[in-house]
């Protein structure tokens, strides 16, 4: 891999595609890690840290959060490794691993991801922060994969707003424009391969079409270490958030 191509593609578009970051070996195992996880593990997590589509059908697992915190054999994979390796040359600073999540979107069921930049939750002053998008299965149009709009992310942040997206419930309320859409670059991708977005980079993902196909994938979030959270805007952005939550009888992830 050429870090020096790969960071000026990051620089430029917002983005980068790093097909065949872990093997086909290493995702194996990391596949039946997993499974084994989600059956004898996701059971029993709290209801803030696991969503269905349905919530009386476990076949229907949307999203896990903090699988590291629940599982520790799986922290490596989020600390010292060749993901936070690579989080560091691209953001040029250390970086301080925040969150190791599955996603995935079921058959028939698995819902649109809004578009959205994912500054908008982190509220970091300066805004430096990358997200990794591993696939964990075959993705394509059919079933998901994700989109990105290139060189969003020089262009500051859009506004967000209240969405009815579990897991999501903030998204861009202008998407859409023709600037928009003439940049949208879809991703397919193969077990193993990696997308990494900086934090200001506008994404989205089409829900699963398919009758027989899930959407498997881990996410990794990094913060540069210079950056801060802005404590004030993100404590009320939480307090109208969990106001929001109530009111509706939700519970919403970030």
């Amino acid at each position: 891999m050429d870090i020096e191509f790969v960071k000026k593609r990051f620089e430029e578009d917002g983005y980068v595609f790093l097909p065949g970051f872990l093997s086909e070996e290493e995702i194996a195992v990391l596949n039946t890690k997993l499974d084994s996880f989600i059956e004898n593990v996701v059971p029993g997590m709290p209801a803030t840290d696991v969503f269905y589509e349905d919530k009386n059908d476990r076949s229907t697992l949307k999203q896990i959060m903090h699988v590291s915190k629940y599982e520790p054999s799986f922290a490596p994979l989020l600390h010292d490794s060749k993901f936070s390796k690579i989080a560091e040359e691209l953001l040029e600073d250390k970086v301080v691993p925040r969150i190791l999540e599955y996603f995935n979107k079921p058959p028939k069921i698995g819902k649109p991801t809004p578009p959205h930049q994912d500054g908008y939750y982190f509220m970091l002053k300066p805004a430096k922060a990358v997200t990794m998008w591993m696939a964990l299965e075959n993705v394509d149009e059919a079933n998901g994969c994700v989109r990105y709009v290139k060189g969003s992310h020089l262009k500051g942040m859009r506004p967000h707003g209240r969405t009815q997206t579990l897991g999501f419930s903030q998204g861009i309320t202008d998407f859409g424009i023709p600037e928009d859409m003439e940049n949208e670059i879809a991703f397919p991708a193969r077990p193993g391969d990696l997308l990494i977005h900086d934090s200001l980079t506008i994404h989205r993902a089409d829900g699963n079409q398919t009758t027989d196909r899930t959407r498997k994938a881990l996410g990794f979030i990094y913060f540069g270490e210079s950056a801060r959270e802005d404590v004030e805007a993100k404590a009320a952005y939480q307090a109208q958030l969990q106001k929001e939550m109530q009111a509706r009888g939700e519970l919403v992830a970030e």
